[in-house]
């Protein structure tokens, strides 16, 4: 089944909230390598003018993955996820992502295009704390076409 063009502009339900603590802050900051003690110590954080401990900007990723996972299986999407490969990730941050924090996540297709036999989707996740924006992500896919 070829990745279905119709889903363009298609906006899924919001998923979570997912609650944000100190904890899953330090585990991310360690997997990236980052050392900043304002990811690691709440005093840090506020010494630095954050309310808590906050997290490296790519964490967002963790959330734009949650949203845009009933996209990608869906079963009338047409994605057939054993032949994905990750294109482009690039990030909006209204501000940081905080220990506190309770995210939700949207994900809407911004758009299909067809090129050499491959499809190459582009989503967009809107990441917010109740009503205040805190992040919009882009992810663009490569579904690989045909043997």
């Amino acid at each position: 089944m070829p990745v279905n063009e119709d889903y363009v502009g298609r906006s899924f339900p919001p998923v979570g909230p997912y609650a944000v603590d100190p904890a899953m802050i330090a585990a991310f900051a360690s997997a990236v390598g980052a050392t900043d003690p304002v990811h690691f110590d709440s005093e840090a954080a506020r010494a630095a003018g954050y309310r808590d401990v906050i997290a490296p900007p790519t964490m967002a990723v963790r959330f734009d993955q949650l949203a845009s996972r009933e996209y990608v299986q869906d079963a009338d999407a047409g994605i057939d996820y054993s032949r994905v490969v990750h294109g482009e990730q690039r990030f909006t941050h209204h501000r940081p992502i905080t220990a506190g924090d309770e995210l939700t996540a949207q994900t809407t297709v911004d758009s299909i295009r067809m090129a050499g036999g491959h499809a190459m989707i582009t989503v967009r996740s809107e990441i917010t704390a109740g009503e205040e924006p805190v992040a919009t992500t882009h992810s663009t896919i490569v579904v690989r076409g045909g043997e």
